[in-house]
């Protein structure tokens, strides 16, 4: 094909460095480039620290006598090791350079051990991981949720995770919220506050909300559902049968697997599409009901495809809120933790600190939307993609006697939900996406952002 770009290459990359440090003499370190069988690499949108397993065979370490003793107990590893890794793909694009990928061991697992040799796998963590374990939020927090994610992450002292990792790509928040920690882990509160915060730039209240909590290699990331869809594609790739890679995509599919998601029962359930909120005021006696229905929001959100679900109308319900399928029950939330001296106080007694009515459900609704489209796909190694970026996909149309077969349901705008970055020395080097997003139907095209033969 002229217009064709020769496929990245999946052969086994070397990694650069992989060096263990022990806990007991920091001066007394391991690498074990040497016997490694593979590296699995893990982001996700579900995860709220990277993950990597690594498996080797255990070529020894020099101990004070200058005698080879097995690297698992000359160190010893027993846990928390800190361990620095550098990698990279066939095109020279590397994890661990700038910043410096260390993780720290979470789980040893001998996997086979006899007089010739032991293969160990490691189980690796980020540090806030660990710290996580140990910290436990107590203080009173007021202000924007964007704010709070922010102190959460650099706070030390074990009141925080007290991480230096980039932490810019926090998307402010519209809506503030007071609370007070009650005991619980960073990760947990952060969670938490994901489910009542409102982006300031791409949601709108009373429409949509609800943001995802996660980090890469680049970093700790707070985005908001609609923002993820909202950003620009950053590789193009394409499943097909013919050799080359067309001209505009990028990458070549190697194995491609659709996943419809629409689990009627479980997204009704859920109150994917159509949730009742009624809200109680004890002071006053208000009550309220709340119907949002996504149906009726969805020109106000940004999704992935042409258009959300749609389901049978047979089965509506006729009636002023009476279409739901799931309740959710709410004291309002008035006067508690108001701001400013007492005067202040005082003043603010009828203030909300928190509008159930516009955020809470919407955010429900969001967050189950957006899994219902998902597509599992595996590329030549390319470390340049992470967890929470966009792609285009176009997969075959399974149509007789057309000349367009590009699927029109299941190609278009995807975000990367979770990949894993995986190196086998004899196996090769190769990516793996799992592909997802909150409606059905083609959207945006290929576009070539970078090719390397």
């Amino acid at each position: 094909m002229s217009d064709a770009v020769t496929p990245r290459s999946s052969v086994p990359s070397i990694p650069k460095t992989i060096t263990i440090t022990s806990n007991e003499d920091k001066s007394k370190t391991a690498d074990l480039v040497g016997g490694l069988i593979s590296i699995a690499y893990f982001e996700s949108l579900m995860s709220d620290t990277l993950r990597a397993t690594i498996t080797f065979t255990d070529t020894g370490v020099n101990n004070s006598n200058n005698i080879k003793e097995s690297i698992l107990e000359g160190l010893p590893i027993v846990g928390q090791e800190m361990v620095v890794l550098k990698f990279e793909d066939n095109n020279k694009v590397t994890i661990g350079d700038k910043p410096e990928l260390v993780m720290y061991v979470n789980k040893v697992t001998p996997i086979s051990d006899d007089t010739r040799k032991t293969q160990i796998q490691l189980d690796l963590v980020s540090a806030e991981f660990i710290r996580n374990e140990k910290a436990r939020i107590t203080k009173r927090y007021d202000g924007k949720i964007s704010d709070h994610v922010k102190q959460l992450l650099t706070d030390g002292n074990c009141i925080g995770l007290k991480t230096k990792k980039d932490i810019s790509d926090i998307d402010e928040t519209l809506n503030n919220y007071n609370y007070i920690g009650n005991n619980k882990k960073p990760f947990y509160i952060i969670n938490w506050l994901s489910r009542k915060a409102i982006s300031a730039e791409n949601q709108k209240k009373g429409k949509s909300a609800g943001y995802f909590f996660f980090e890469t290699a680049d970093g700790f990331h707070f985005k908001s559902i609609d923002s993820l869809f909202a950003q620009e594609q950053k590789k193009s790739i394409i499943f097909n049968e013919s050799p080359g890679i067309p001209e505009g995509y990028d990458l070549k599919a190697l194995e491609y697997s659709k996943d419809n998601n629409v689990n009627v029962q479980n997204k009704l359930k859920m109150g994917a599409y159509s949730t009742r909120t009624i809200l109680f005021d004890p002071f006053t006696t208000f009550y309220e009901v709340v119907t949002p229905n996504a149906e009726t929001n969805e020109d106000d959100l940004k999704l992935g495809g042409k258009k959300l679900p749609k389901l049978n109308d047979e089965f509506n319900c006729p009636g002023a809120n009476k279409e739901f399928t799931r309740t959710t029950y709410y004291l309002l939330d008035k006067g508690t933790l108001a701001t400013g001296d007492t005067t202040q106080q005082l003043e603010k007694k009828d203030e909300q600190n928190f509008e159930y009515k516009d955020i809470l459900n919407q955010s429900i609704m969001r967050f189950n939307q957006f899994f219902s489209s998902m597509a599992n796909v595996t590329i030549p190694g390319d470390f340049s993609l992470h967890a929470g970026e966009m792609v285009y996909l176009d997969v075959p149309q399974l149509e007789e006697k057309k000349a367009e077969n590009v699927s029109k349901q299941n190609s278009g705008l995807y975000i990367i939900a979770g990949l894993t970055h995986y190196i086998h020395v004899t196996e090769g080097t190769f990516t793996k996406l799992s592909l997802a997003r909150d409606s059905f139907g083609k959207t945006g095209k290929p576009s070539k952002t970078s090719i390397t033969n």
